[in-house]
Formats: C-alpha cells, sequence, structure tokens
C-alpha cells in the first residue's frame, strides 16, 4: 500500500478525528441519513448527465463525480462512526455474503451474456 492509499479502517479514524477537533461533533444519525440521502441526489444528477439522457445545465458547472462519490463515502463513514459498525468487517461480511449466495446466480443469467 502506498502513501496515498487508506484502509477502511483508517478512513473511520481520520472521519473520526477530524469531526472532533474540526467538525465539533457529529450531526444526529438522522441528519447524517438526510445528508446521505442528498449527496446520492448529487451523484445521481451528475451520473444521470454523464452518462444519461439528461443535457448539463449551467448550474451543473463545477460539478466532480469523484467529489461526490466522496461526499457519500464521507457520511456513510460518519453513519458508521455513529452506530458502531466496523465497515471493513462489514464489508468482508458483504462479500462472504454475496459470493455465497450469488456463486452461480450471475453466470447463468442471460442477461448478462
Amino acid at each position: 500500500m502506498n502513501s496515498n492509499e487508506v484502509t477502511l479502517p483508517e478512513a473511520q479514524q481520520m472521519v473520526d478525528q477530524w469531526i472532533k477537533t474540526i467538525g465539533v461533533r457529529y450531526f444526529s444519525e438522522l441528519t447524517n441519513l438526510a445528508i446521505l440521502t442528498e449527496e446520492v441526489g448529487e451523484l445521481a444528477r451528475i451520473m444521470a448527465r454523464t452518462y444519461g439522457d439528461q443535457s448539463f445545465k449551467k448550474s451543473d458547472e463545477g460539478k466532480d463525480m469523484a467529489d461526490e462519490m466522496a461526499d457519500v463515502l464521507w457520511v456513510l463513514i460518519c453513519l458508521a462512526n455513529q452506530t458502531g459498525v466496523d465497515l471493513n468487517e462489514a464489508f468482508l461480511k458483504n462479500i462472504e455474503k454475496k459470493t455465497s449466495r450469488d456463486k452461480d446466480r450471475h453466470q447463468n443469467n442471460e442477461k448478462l451474456k
């Protein structure tokens, strides 16, 4: 891993440290859920205009898809920290679940061929 890479546990710790030193405190869980929804909407807007059928508007100028994805990740990490979720552990369990549940499903899906 190079110095520009961050693990999920490191990311959770970095966000927590930033919140406690610069951000004063976490917003409530429900506020952060609303913010997460807003950030996903901003990402969806860029995706719809970049890959979908909608055209860009003047108000879309300067929007960066990578930055919007990072905003989604930031708020998701905040929610994980607030609710005691270890994202590394959750992610690994989720991959295991998907692998065992879907090991043949996608291979046998005619729509994916």
